[in-house]
């Protein structure tokens, strides 16, 4: 079983397709797109979804950008659409709650989602993305039967 970079191990389940390995892929840097008046945003980079969201700061100010996954590891709902509430966002499909700072789902411990380093550069910011890299069913079997799922 796989350790995410957001929490728990994960494990292949509808929503993702078979033998995606959560932040296994190569790296990119991701100038961020312009960001709605509610301070969120949605991009995709190779084909794979991303939302963004702004958190409110503590009573001492400042905002946080934060940068997801844009579809719900559950089932894949559009995370950009969610509610955002109590520093989580809300999967407008079916409720599965994840804590923005963690990546960990406040409704389920078999599922998380995977977070995005953000960065400035040249005074514009960027998400350090990787994809998922996919493996054949194949693959995903042989490492089933060896015990590495």
């Amino acid at each position: 079983m796989s350790e995410s970079p957001a929490g728990p191990p994960f494990r292949d389940r509808p929503g993702r397709p078979p033998g995606q390995q959560p932040g296994s892929g190569p790296e990119a840097l991701v100038a961020l797109p312009d960001l709605d008046a509610r301070g969120r945003g949605a991009f995709v980079h190779e084909g794979h979804a991303y939302a963004v969201f702004t958190l409110e700061g503590d009573a001492g100010g400042g905002r946080e950008v934060v940068v997801t996954d844009g579809v719900c590891p559950h089932k894949g709902g559009p995370l950009a659409e969610g509610v955002l509430r109590d520093g989580a966002v809300v999967c407008p499909w079916h409720w599965y709650t994840f804590d923005l700072a963690t990546g960990a789902c406040r409704t389920a411990d078999e599922v998380s989602l995977r977070r995005h380093p953000v960065v400035e550069v040249g005074g514009r910011l960027h998400a350090r993305v990787s994809a998922p890299v996919r493996r054949s069913w194949a693959e995903v079997l042989r490492a089933h039967a060896r015990g590495e799922d």
